[in-house]
Parts: C-alpha cells; structure tokens; sequence
C-alpha cells in the first residue's frame, strides 16, 4: 500500500512513518523541505505546501491512502487574532486542498474507494468537566471546539466522491520526545512537579504507539468511518496523572502549578490544560481496536523505562 502524508515530520507523523515502513508500506511525504528527507530509506518526498494548491496534489493519484496530519501546534505562540487565524487556516485550509486532490482521484487501481483518515482534536467537544464524553457527544462552543468542527468538516467533504473519512480525534499523546509530557518532565526530575490548578481536570491520555495503531487501524478496515476518539480508555484526572508520573519517575508530586499563574505564562491556550475533557474511544472498541496501553502507569513505565 503507499500512503500519503501530510504533517509526516511532527510528533505523530514520524512515530506513524516509522510504523508504516516496518510493515512494508510505501511512503509518500508532503514536505516544504524534501531535502530533509533526502536520506530516509522508503520514503517518497513530495515537495509542496498544504496550505497552497500545486504540483503536489497530482501525487495523490498513485495513493491507497491519505492521512492528514498538518497543523500549527496550538502551544507554539500566544493566541493572538493573528495567531488563532494561523491555527484554522493551517488546519481546514490544508484539509481541503487535501480533499480536493484525493476527489480528483477518489479510487485505488483496483477500483475500491480510497480512505482519509484526518487529525482532528479532543478539543471538538468544549468543557464539560467530569462527563463522560464519546464519539457521539455534542461539540462545544469554544475557539478549539469552533476549529475542530470547520476542520472535521472540511474532511468530511471528501465523502461525495466516494472516498471513505475517518477522524482521529486526538487527546494528550504520551511522548518524550514531544508534546505534553515533554513539558511535564523537567519540573519533576528538578523535584518541583505536581498537578496542574485544582488538578480535578480530566486528562484524556494515550500512549503514542496505541495512537498510532488508531491511524493505521483505519486505514486498514473498510468498516472504520467517521470519529474515534484518540484516547486510551481510562481517562485520569490530572491529579492522578502527576502522581503516576511521580512513581515513575520516583520523584514527588505535590507542587501544584496554579491556574492563573499558567494563564499569565501562556495566556488563552491555558484553558486547554486548565480545563480538560474526560473522553474515551467508544467507536475504537466498537470497532475492534485493542489497546496496548489501558494503564497511566504501564503506560508511562513503557516510555520512560
């Protein structure tokens, strides 16, 4: 199978090349800088921009199947209009050109329909403190809700031509090379980690293999369409996702980072962390998936072994 790649350099991206080249896969990666991949084995750089039509978008022809990854990191700035007009348009302006290249070429050589599989976020569904949250719950109202619903609709509309969609709706990845727990780690190897605000918040969770496994779980399985939420099935509060880290680690965990101290250091993204969703990935059982990691702590053990 060849697979089409946007966002194939980021934190998901690259742990997803690596899985696919250890199962055979061909590789094709939109990049604005194909020199960079000049010397990685299997892998097929496609010089271009998501944000622009091009060249780039003829590539999709020779492709079983797409996934998106492309987005600017919601942590990489402060959110300034201009900042949060980045945000969307690196995400739903993106997807649809996506869209539009793989509705020029909808079918594989075989004549079955091609699949997308789409990044969306965690954040489609808003605050709603300790409820429980699955694929079918109602998005919410906020400026990460308001994206996450443009951007999923903008993947959507790739189902007329016949294409099959799925939407990998993504929580906290655990990663050290990356993201959240990159961040997390230093305070507490330094002594000084510990929850975050009033640490009641729900951390929806997932160990990066099992959120790789998703992505490939749907490109695989003709019945996979629509949402799955990219979580491990047993959400923790942010409490005790710090104490779990604090065993792992074997270091203390009662340093609390205050709520509005977070808000002056990142401004309106904190609400982000602040805030939380407790969201698990009803549609991926239903479907089939099994997950590797179901535990903070094996999870965490696994990574920081």
């Amino acid at each position: 199978m060849r697979v089409f790649v946007t966002g194939g350099s980021g934190l998901v991206g690259s742990r997803l090349k690596k899985r696919l080249r250890e199962r055979g896969d061909e590789i094709a990666i939109l990049t604005r800088r194909p020199e960079a991949l000049a010397k990685e084995p299997d892998v097929i750089a496609i010089a271009g921009d998501p944000m622009t039509k091009g060249p780039w978008m003829d590539a999709v022809k020779n492709c079983d199947a797409v996934v998106n990854l492309v987005g600017e990191g919601i942590f990489n700035k402060r959110w300034s209009p201009d900042f949060k007009e980045t945000l969307v348009k690196s995400r739903v302006e993106s997807t649809k050109h996506v869209v539009e290249a793989l509705a020029a070429f909808p079918k594989k050589s075989d004549g079955s329909p091609k699949v997308l599989v789409s990044a969306s976020a965690i954040g489609y569904y808003g605050s709603h403190g300790d409820e429980e949250l699955t694929e079918s719950s109602p998005p919410g109202n906020d400026v990460m809700a308001r994206l996450c619903v443009d951007w999923e609709k903008a993947a959507h509309a790739a189902e007329p031509a016949g294409i099959r969609v799925a939407i990998v709706r993504i929580g906290v990845v655990l990663d050290k090379s990356g993201g959240a727990l990159a961040k997390m780690l230093p305070p507490f190897k330094m002594f000084v980690g510990g929850p975050i605000g009033s640490g009641k918040q729900y951390m929806s969770w997932i160990h990066h293999d099992d959120l790789v496994g998703q992505f490939l779980f749907a490109i695989d399985h003709a019945n996979v369409a629509g949402p799955l939420n990219g979580t491990a099935p047993k959400p923790v509060t942010n409490a005790e996702f710090s104490k779990a880290l604090g065993r792992v680690l074997g270091r203390p965990s009662f340093m609390p980072t205050p709520a509005f101290m977070l808000g002056l250091a990142l401004g309106e993204v904190a609400s982000v962390v602040t805030t939380g969703q407790r969201v698990v990935p009803k549609a991926s059982l239903d479907a089939g998936y099994q997950f590797r990691f179901t535990d903070v702590d094996a999870a965490l053990g696994e990574i920081l072994k």
